[in-house]
């Protein structure tokens, strides 16, 4: 629990980072702390490729020089010289490297010149829905990626396909490169997606048999999550359009064709993304609804209860009244019976029991649901199965 704490207050931290309103445009603000960044470089030709962790800026230099493409991957903000130095190098614009180190933007891309702009974030599902900001600056003949430094990527697809030569990454261009960067970040939503669905599926089994206040709170917190979704997936496609509609951009003409296959993936995921979001809030009904269902049977057997032993109580209450029999024949002669207990005792019984049995009858025994029974992880009573 206390790494859970630990890992939610980092993230915080991270996402909460803003600008003092006195800082001028183009300022790089480096968080206090930060750890310094790793910087990853590889570059590849159709026929061979390298890889390398370089300490310094510099030692990029000759690889630009030497190889076709080049992709540098930055993990972590905290050497304001080394981002200025890449900066320099790969002439990065000041204000688009201010909105790299602050990362709380919002998703979206933008044009300088010959270079690409585009923020997004990355989703991977833990105990809790965890994005990182990363950052893409493309070149004629290089990608620039920039990572907050959280543990794991998306990217690992896209370095083993230039390791094993896999796919027409090697042969092609940067643009290519970048896009399947891009790809990569958007083809993590599905299972993010796929994980946050199936919690809703056993939160809907479970506001069905036996509903709680917790059930309503991990509700709600998955609802926040498909809203920060929400607010990540529906700028990317507005980015997207911004790149594919300016016909000045680096990405060519193949490449935009596969641009406009992961503007179509956005389009399913925020079709999915709408879809969870009707489906935890149409939850909360559904637990108000069990809740309710459930005290409704409750109230029912203390109402059968409490029928049954009124007329009981009314003839125990009735022989006990304290009135003689022997100063009047009408002070209940039958105190003096023989047989009067044994005979009221019967009679209550038998009131007892022919209301228990009208009940019966009736269907007031019968529970308000349809039993139902879990245990496989499905629902019997499903038409849609």
């Amino acid at each position: 629990m206390s790494d859970r704490k630990h890992r939610s207050k980092k993230q915080a931290s991270l996402v909460r980072q803003t600008v003092t309103p006195d800082t001028l445009p183009g300022t790089l603000c480096v968080e206090p702390g930060a750890a310094p960044p790793e910087i990853r470089v590889m570059a590849y030709s159709p026929d061979d490729y390298t890889e390398t962790m370089v300490q310094q800026v510099n030692q990029i230099r000759p690889l630009l020089d030497q190889w076709p493409v080049v992709w540098v991957d930055i993990e972590g903000f905290g050497d304001g010289t080394t981002l200025r130095a890449l900066s320099e190098l790969f002439d990065i614009h000041a204000l688009a490297l201010e909105d790299v180190v602050h990362i709380h933007q919002r998703p979206k891309a933008e044009l300088y010149g010959e270079r690409v702009f585009f923020i997004t974030r990355m989703a991977q599902v833990r105990e809790d829905l965890e994005t990182e900001q990363v950052s893409f600056f493309l070149g004629r003949h290089f990608v620039l990626t920039f990572q907050q430094g959280a543990p794991g990527d998306s990217f690992e697809r896209v370095r083993h396909h230039i390791r094993a030569k896999a796919g027409a990454l090697r042969a092609s261009g940067a643009d290519y490169l970048c896009y399947s960067l891009i790809d990569a970040v958007i083809d993590q939503f599905f299972p993010v997606l796929e994980r946050l669905g199936d919690r809703l599926e056993a939160l809907e089994t479970e506001a069905l048999s036996r509903p709680s206040l917790d059930t309503v709170s991990r509700v709600h917190a998955i609802k926040g999550q498909l809203l920060s979704l929400r607010r990540i997936v529906w700028p990317m496609r507005e980015a997207l359009q911004t790149v594919l509609r300016d016909p000045a951009s680096v990405f060519t003409a193949e490449t935009r064709v596969y641009l406009r296959d992961c503007h179509d993936n956005l389009l399913q995921i925020m079709d999915l993304v709408e879809t969870y979001r009707e489906l935890a809030a149409g939850l909360t009904d559904l637990y108000l609804s069990s809740s309710s269902n459930r005290m409704n049977e409750v109230m029912k057997v203390l109402t059968i209860i409490a029928t049954i032993f009124m007329p009981l109580s009314f003839l125990a209450s009735l022989y006990g009244m304290n009135f003689d029999p022997g100063a009047s024949p009408w002070n209940m002669p039958e105190l003096r019976s023989h047989w009067g207990y044994p005979v009221l005792l019967a009679f209550m019984a038998l009131v007892a029991g022919g209301m228990v049995f009208s009940f019966w009858w009736n269907g007031w025994f019968k529970p308000t649901l349809p039993p139902m029974d879990y245990k496989d992880g499905s629902d019997p009573h499903d038409d849609r199965t």
